[in-house]
């Protein structure tokens, strides 16, 4: 389905402002090394649904830090509405989901740089045969 520009602008708004948010609390709790960046936030036509897309580096963390950011997302929906209490009538319900395209883009890059040769190494070959 299009997005309006309305829900573009909500979304872009949303965006930059949970970005800042997360990194400050990455910073409170003492999480060094763990970076995470906000890939993309789609809001719903109604506006009350807003799925944020988190990335987060090393991706071993990225099911932790999900569950957690959906754990303490009523805080982070108080601070963001109190960022955006101007722009926003009413904030959408954050739901927050791991997003996994730089692993899955790794794992092309290392198919077509041929680490993965199944001429080489024919036990490959059955994990890439269709079912």
């Amino acid at each position: 389905m299009i997005e309006s520009n309305r829900q573009k602008k909500i979304a872009g708004v949303l965006q930059q402002d949970l970005a800042n948010v997360l990194q400050n609390k990455l910073r409170e709790a003492g999480q060094s090394g763990i970076l995470i960046s906000v890939s993309k936030v789609s809001v719903t036509t109604d506006l009350s649904i807003a799925k944020v897309y988190v990335s987060v580096f090393p991706s071993t963390n990225a099911r932790e830090i999900t569950a957690e950011l959906n754990a303490i997302k009523p805080k982070i929906k108080h601070e963001i509405s109190q960022l955006t209490k101007h722009q926003l009538r009413r904030m959408p319900e954050l739901t927050f989901y791991n997003d996994d395209s730089l692993d899955y883009i790794e794992k092309i890059e290392d198919a077509v740089k041929g680490e993965e040769n199944p001429i080489q190494n024919p036990d490959l070959l059955p994990k890439r045969r269709r079912s």
